[in-house]
């Protein structure tokens, strides 16, 4: 939880910022600091000899929805365990219900003691720990492994009381603990929580140990032995820009995962508002397939229908909890097209294809590519539409812009009880000029083994819009690898509002047992028009999507981490400029330009708001083909200007990553950004 990323300002994140930052640099200054290394872990089975978390821990943790506010109390934790048996959570393998940081007084009592704060917990915790209990579910508690936590409230961390403290803890029946890293003295990371470690098991209570040291001295070489699970990377925040920087980090450290010692990518952020359901859906498929804790950080007294369908795809949540314990390994990733694939212990590989651009795009790979051996054929089960085909070997999809194809692949014997595997594709434009004709094509190709019979396809708009078949709809059959393509018209009204709008692309076929089988997807497209002739600020025009790594991109000033607005003027290298887009990596802009324009030209940096650690890279795309980069600035660069040819592109992207170092005060200025057309 904790990693301060960004500006010195007046946010509780920031301020961790500055007490850690001040810490690391001590800490490398400190003799003895490095992580020492562990030569076989790897390669030996480090679970704990305890048998705790043989599987990925689930749960909830308050944090990511209500931070230290006022309706983080005892109704909420008991409101919380209520709707883990209600909604089926339980059922699904949710378990622990965490307290975060803010369930203590800031001082403790004459005698040492942590005291829980009677507004909040007026029965004190070891009565909320009943309550969870009596349920069937257990409760996590958290402290941090420094003298205060991370809240500026100067709440009692462990650091110097662990085995008080952890008596305290198994006293109240407590079941898991968070320990943070906050205020840390510059001790030494593994000595801190190994103590911890051993107070808690001096206990005789079994308690998880969940080690929050943000990743920062690589706790996936000597922490196999301390706790069940550690933190990985910074903190996730409920955005695209912010759970894709964190999912590129930790997808490296899948030899390091294993039952009892689990890398954790930090708490899911889905149903908090910040990202669609369909990037949703990828965040709970992706945090899966690399085994990771699945603990929940919405408030699941105010979720809706659609996010309790994401929390409880027991499908999903079967491939993290796979026994075996293999953390999901990178098969290819090219374009934003990422292959990720997982053994599981019955032999079956759960595979993503992972969209991490904002297009759709074809993503591909076969059995065998993902560890798979050489099989007729093989059944594949979609474990979001929750229907089973068979492929010839072939696992592909058109994948939407953000969005995450998940299937189990098996080598199966009885593959031929399932229809064919069928793969909808699209070509030609996905966005639409109020008035003007697009041109479709669809595409519906066999995979299976077996031909698909009596195939037809369908594409209908919203009300209103006009579409058109040009070319058959039909054909008798289609035996593998073979394909129905059919033209299409489509037309938005004059008048239609700029936006996005759903078309639903329909195959309907037969199995040559008879068996009838349906595929079906969402096609998006965009009403949008082109930039004005002539030079524009970006700034100045409307774009197709933004994701950021913490709060929204800034129009004419820098980005301010939170609310829209509270940026500061765009300054780099003392250089004031009136115009241009503040970001924070990871941070993508996207803007039509209807093939019409043929120059960007921007001076981008650093904001001088970041006094020091950041570390960006800008970019400029063209239709999905990188066309300008500047490689990595730091906050001691003037601004570098960057010109980028994007002569009969329909769509530009401005990029800007991280550096390559994670996420930390990377505060990116796209500067004066013109666009001429």
């Amino acid at each position: 939880m904790r990693h301060p990323h960004t500006r010195t300002t007046r946010t509780t994140r920031t301020t961790r910022r500055r007490v850690v930052g001040a810490l690391a640099a001590t800490l490398l200054c400190t003799a003895g600091l490095a992580a020492p290394a562990v030569a076989d872990a790897r390669t030996a089975s480090p679970a704990l000899a305890d048998g705790l978390a043989p599987t990925p821990p689930m749960g909830f943790n308050n944090w990511n929805s209500t931070h230290c506010g006022a309706d983080f109390n005892e109704a909420m934790v008991k409101g919380i365990a209520d709707l883990f048996v209600a909604k089926g959570l339980k059922d699904a393998g949710y378990r622990y219900v965490n307290l975060d940081d803010c369930w203590a007084l800031p001082q403790r009592d004459a005698d040492g003691k942590l005291v829980p704060d009677p507004a909040r917990f007026p029965g004190g915790i070891k009565a909320v720990a009943d309550y969870v209990h009596a349920k069937g579910l257990k409760l996590g508690i958290y402290t941090s492994a420094g003298t205060k936590t991370c809240n500026d409230a100067g709440f009692p961390g462990a650091l110097g009381h662990e085995y008080s403290d952890a008596r305290q803890f198994a006293d109240w029946g407590v079941d898991y603990l968070k320990y943070d890293n906050c205020n840390n003295q510059g001790v030494d990371a593994k000595q801190r929580y190994t103590t911890m470690r051993d107070a808690l098991e001096a206990t005789g209570r079994p308690i998880v140990l969940s080690i929050c040291e943000w990743g920062e001295n690589k706790p996936w070489e000597w922490a196999a032995g301390v706790g069940q699970l550690w933190r990985t990377t910074g903190d996730i925040s409920d955005s695209w820009g912010s759970m894709v920087s964190i999912l590129k980090q930790n997808l490296p450290l899948a030899p390091y995962a294993g039952p009892g010692h689990w890398n954790d990518p930090d708490m899911l952020e889905v149903g908090n508002g910040g990202m669609t359901d369909t990037e949703y859906r990828s965040h709970f498929s992706m945090w899966s397939v690399m085994a990771a804790p699945l603990l929940i950080g919405t408030d699941l007294r105010k979720a809706s229908q659609a996010t309790f369908d994401i929390l409880d795809n027991k499908e999903v949540i079967a491939v993290d909890q796979d026994p075996l314990g293999k953390q999901g390994t990178v098969v290819s990733s090219e374009g934003g097209r990422w292959v990720v694939a997982k053994e599981m212990a019955d032999g079956s590989r759960a595979i993503a294809l992972f969209n991490e651009s904002g297009s759709p795009q074809r993503i591909a790979t076969s059995a065998t590519a993902a560890g798979l051996p050489d099989a007729p054929a093989y059944t594949l089960r979609d474990l979001w539409q929750h229907r089973s085909y068979n492929t010839a070997g072939t696992v592909s999809a058109i994948v939407p812009a953000h969005g995450t194809v998940l299937v189990r692949v098996a080598a199966d014997r009885r593959w031929a009880a399932h229809p064919p595997a069928v793969e909808l594709g699209l070509d030609g434009s996905r966005f639409s000029e109020p008035g003007k004709a697009s041109a479709l094509t669809t595409s519906v190709t066999d995979l299976g083994r077996t031909t698909a019979e009596k195939v037809s396809v369908s594409l209908t708009g919203p009300a209103g819009w006009t579409v058109r078949a040009a070319s058959p709809t039909k054909a008798p059959a289609l035996p593998t690898g073979r394909a129905l393509h059919t033209s299409w018209q489509v037309t938005a009204p004059a008048g239609t509002p700029k936006g996005s709008y759903d078309l639903e692309l329909k195959a309907s076929y037969r199995s040559p047992t008879g068996v009838r089988a349906e595929s079906a997807t969402t096609v998006t497209m965009t009403v949008a028009d082109p930039p004005p002739a002539g030079s524009s600020y970006l700034s100045d025009l409307p774009w197709l999507s933004t994701s950021n790594g913490w709060g929204p991109v800034e129009r004419d000033t820098s980005n301010g981490e939170t609310a829209a607005g509270d940026g500061h003027p765009i300054t780099i290298g003392g250089v004031v400029y009136a115009k241009g887009l503040g970001t924070h990596a990871q941070s993508e802009v996207d803007y039509y330009t209807g093939k019409a324009c043929e120059k960007v030209t921007a001076d981008v940096g650093v904001d001088d708001e970041e006094a020091a650690n950041g570390t960006v890279s800008f970019e400029v795309w063209a239709d999905g083909t990188k066309v300008a980069s500047t490689g990595v600035l730091t906050t001691d660069m003037p601004a570098q200007p960057l010109t980028a040819d994007v002569t009969g592109a329909e769509v530009i992207r401005l990029v800007v990553t991280d550096g390559g170092d994670g996420i930390t005060s990377d505060h990116g200025d796209w500067a004066d950004a013109r666009i001429t057309c």
